[in-house]
């Protein structure tokens, strides 16, 4: 019987982080903890985080619900691949992206070329318990939260484990899911 792997000691988290040439993009649903966790990602790596619907928000004045409201899910994701472009182009060093940011497959494919795209994956259970504390999600307005979760998941598996690099979110502290991402991209590279 072998142990888990241990996360690298600060040393090793600097040696990895300097092998990491590119931004390291988070995908996955709605409510796995991508804003979150990438923000811990972001300091154990000493890297700056964005948060690619913020800076959406930023750009466009508005607040997400207002864009799907006014415009429709098709001018967002246009709007939200142009943004993620711009933020890979100025090389973040984390990038959280919404979550159907990478179903789109000209925003996969530049987070592919350009990024290292990480899913975070995060079983639904949890996810309804996470977007319950948020209720400004659009696609969660109309019905059962738990039914649009499940199958957004089952739509949306396909385009995420396009993904190089999955870790699975436990309901447990965010920093541990950082520690098995660089775990993950130290494996990877």
């Amino acid at each position: 019987m072998s142990a888990a792997p241990s996360s690298p000691p600060a040393s090793g988290l600097a040696a990895v982080a300097a092998r990491i040439d590119r931004p390291v993009v988070l995908v996955g649903l709605m409510g796995v903890g991508k804003s979150t966790v990438g923000r811990k990602l972001a300091a154990m790596l000493s890297r700056d985080f964005v948060d690619a619907d913020e800076a959406i928000v930023a750009a466009a004045r508005r607040s997400i619900p207002e864009i799907f409201e006014t415009f429709g899910e098709a001018h967002f994701r246009d709007g939200e691949r142009r943004v993620i472009a711009r933020l890979i182009e100025e090389r973040h060093g984390v990038i959280a992206t919404g979550g159907g940011a990478f179903v789109d497959p000209a925003t996969r494919a530049l987070v592919l070329d350009k990024g290292i795209a990480v899913w975070i994956d995060c079983d639904v259970d949890t996810l309804v318990e996470r977007t319950a504390r948020r209720p400004t999600r659009p696609l969660l307005k109309n019905g059962d939260p738990r039914e649009i979760l499940t199958r957004l998941a089952a739509e949306r598996r396909p385009f995420y484990a396009e993904a190089p690099i999955r870790v699975v979110s436990e309901n447990g502290p965010h920093a541990e899911t950082a520690r098995a991402i660089i775990e993950a991209i130290d494996q990877w590279l």
